[in-house]
């Protein structure tokens, strides 16, 4: 079960809460606004995955939009004198608006909250970045992946298993590989485990990255 089901959606209601909150009767709201979310969701991660962003959490309420940036470096995003949350706010301005209709765009106010992430080797998006960024740069795969379960083990979590797909290392043939440090019990519903998968586009082809981080939150 735990081996099939992501780890974070199985918890969705009993550790973790949903990335986006809002409620629509109309069902053409419902489905724009999940679109919207995404685009701007997806938008942000790319543009600033520099500054190590895990998480963007988006908040609607009537004729407001709160938008929650989650990065280990939040100070590349906001930028001297704030002139980055500009951008940012020109973003999801562009994604709320794209396929509105002449008259018919409403005054939304914006308001956009960046956040530091304290513990960044507690987090499984910023590993699973951390270790495809290496390997797309040719670095060792197996010292990456052993350097940097040593660092999550070090932050205090309880385990992490970090799972590798694809021409691993140039090969010929795609294969599957699994590295364990410490205990991931998946099936577990109060543990509270975090995963993440990333691609890393190597000069063979996509490998494909996946990190499961169990904290200790005793």
């Amino acid at each position: 079960m735990g081996q099939k089901v992501n780890p974070h959606g199985l918890r969705l209601g009993i550790i973790y809460d949903w990335s986006s909150r809002w409620f629509f009767s109309d069902k053409r709201k419902f489905r724009n606004a999940i679109i919207q979310d995404k685009e701007i969701r997806d938008e942000l991660m790319k543009k600033y995955s520099y500054s190590g962003i895990t998480e963007v959490n988006i908040e609607r309420a009537i004729k407001k939009l709160t938008v929650t940036i989650y990065s280990v470096k939040p100070g590349m995003i906001i930028g001297r004198g704030g002139k980055g949350l500009e951008d940012v706010k020109k973003i999801i301005v562009s994604k709320l608006y794209a396929n509105a209709k002449k008259g018919s765009k409403q005054d939304i106010k914006i308001d956009i909250k960046i956040e530091p992430v304290k513990k960044p080797y507690s987090n499984a998006h910023y590993v699973a970045q951390t270790i495809a960024e290496k390997l797309v740069r040719s670095f060792p795969h197996r010292s990456t992946v052993h350097g940097a379960m040593n660092r999550v083990m070090e932050a205090g979590n309880r385990g992490v298993k970090v799972q590798l797909s694809g021409r691993i290392a140039g090969a010929e043939i795609s294969r599957r590989e699994k590295y364990f440090q410490g205990t991931i019990p998946t099936s577990t519903i109060r543990e509270d485990v975090d995963y993440a998968s990333y691609p890393a586009l190597t000069k063979s082809g996509y490998v494909g990255v996946k990190v499961w981080i169990c904290k200790n939150n005793s």
